[in-house]
């Protein structure tokens, strides 16, 4: 009974224990490889012309303390998310290994070699870099589905041929390629475009078997997967010409960004990667963009012209409004058949009923002024008759004269003036005569209204 509570107890500890799958894109050629890859180093390059990448992928083979490395010899294979471009001086690529790509669906896009050394890391001058003859072969290919997934991206397959040297731990093995795809336009608009140039987004990514052209690949080999070992591993991306470089943001939080120790005018962004992540992809994101001169000047000018478009344009947006304005006013309204939304007046405008109630011979001053009002214009003639005077009374009544266009909406094509006067001749305070003078005219244009 104990010994059954003690295998319970076991496999539950075990079953809690979290499970470590070191699945990357390093692949031997026998399963169940008994080395590491370490240290490694996946080195983009970046500048200004911007295109296909410079890539360097760097390594070692660690062997553990306890094995020897007698029987260990077999090629490395390494998966690529992406495109390459073959090294035009290496040759052909290898034709075994276009036919296993396209034995299995795939169409090869292209193939070729591209250039491998091996690095002594206790000499200087052009003899570190041993070449290895013929390079390394590479297909790239895609995946066509009749589905309506359609076709995949591009993926890389590459075979790194054996050599004892990636056992020497004075030596690292540099894989050498041009990559396409790493680099893709950020959506702006013209305004961004113009004003802070052009942004791209920059992704350098390990572990990243997902694609479905690869995914196939990685499941048929996946007892073949190398680990990484407990030596450094990094993916780095240098900046040439940092002086005209802006970066607007960096993904994850654990990547760091430095100036580079070995090159001028370089800013190296760089991430540590994390083995126990297992098949988790672990991405580096780099947001960019190379600036003119103009642009650079474009934090400082543009607050200045905002502040000289405040103050002088300002002023010409005052007086274009104001003669808009006086332009248009009055121009445009809404129909109304009521005479009294229509007909503006200004001064004083005596009807017919109020002028028949001043009768000459009987109604006084006081009369005149209570009908008509206050606002009048009195004229006196202290020479020749003291006691007579006249009183004026002006007035102006405006009627635009309007057009429906649609709806309620309408337009005024012309105004029509009639200017009043009404004068008004008394003596000795007694209303003697009471003439009265209209004056027609039509008006085009508002401001002289």
């Amino acid at each position: 009974m104990s010994r059954a509570r003690l295998a319970l107890a076991a496999t539950l500890l075990l079953v809690g224990l979290p499970a470590i799958a070191h699945a990357q894109v390093f692949l031997a050629s026998k399963p169940n490889a008994p080395f590491e890859i370490g240290p490694l180093f996946v080195r983009a390059s970046v500048t200004p012309g911007l295109g296909a990448l410079d890539v360097n992928v760097i390594w070692s083979i660690v062997l553990p303390a306890t094995r020897s490395a007698s029987g260990v010899e077999q090629d490395l294979y390494l998966m690529w998310p992406g495109s390459l471009v073959a090294d035009a001086k290496l040759g052909q690529g290898d034709p075994a290994l276009d036919k296993y790509i396209a034995d299995r669906g795939f169409k090869v896009t292209r193939s070729g070699r591209l250039t491998m050394t091996a690095q002594n890391l206790y000499r200087s001058g052009p003899d570190r870099a041993e070449p290895i003859e013929g390079g390394a072969p590479f297909v790239t290919f895609l995946r066509q589905d009749s589905g309506p997934l359609g076709s995949t991206t591009p993926a890389s397959f590459i075979r790194i041929p054996w050599d004892p040297r990636a056992l020497n731990r004075a030596y690292l093995m540099r894989l050498s390629m041009k990559a396409e795809g790493l680099i893709r336009p950020k959506p702006a608009t013209w305004l961004e475009h113009t004003l802070w140039g052009n942004r791209y987004r920059l992704l350098l990514s390990f572990n990243e078997v997902r694609q479905r052209a690869l995914f196939r690949l990685y499941l048929e080999h996946r007892d073949r997967v190398v680990r990484l070992s407990e030596d450094p591993a990094q993916l780095i991306v240098d900046f040439a010409e940092n002086d005209r470089l802006k970066i607007d943001e960096l993904s994850p939080h654990s990547a760091t960004r430095q100036p580079s120790e070995s090159r001028a005018k370089t800013e190296r962004v760089s991430l540590f990667l994390d083995r126990s992540e297992g098949l988790i992809p672990q991405v580096l994101m780099v947001q960019f963009g190379y600036f003119s001169g103009f642009q650079s000047w474009a934090p400082v000018l543009i607050p200045l012209a905002i502040f000289a478009a405040g103050n002088v344009g300002g002023v010409l947006l005052r007086s274009v409004a104001e003669r808009l304005s006086k332009r248009w006013a009055g121009r445009v309204g809404f129909w109304s058949k009521t005479a009294e939304d229509r007909t503006r007046e200004t001064g004083v405008v005596l009807d017919r009923d109020t002028l028949a109630r001043i009768r000459p011979g009987t109604t006084t001053y006081e009369q005149v002024l209570d009908l008509c009002g206050r606002t009048v214009e009195e004229r006196t003639s202290p020479l020749g008759a003291p006691d007579r005077r006249t009183l004026v009374y002006r007035g102006r009544r405006i009627v635009p004269r309007r057009r429906r266009v649609a709806g309620l909406l309408a337009t005024v094509t012309h105004w029509d003036v009639e200017d009043h006067e009404v004068e008004i001749v008394l003596e000795h305070d007694i209303v003697r005569d009471v003439q009265a003078h209209v004056r027609r005219s039509r008006l085009m244009e508002p401001a002289t209204v």
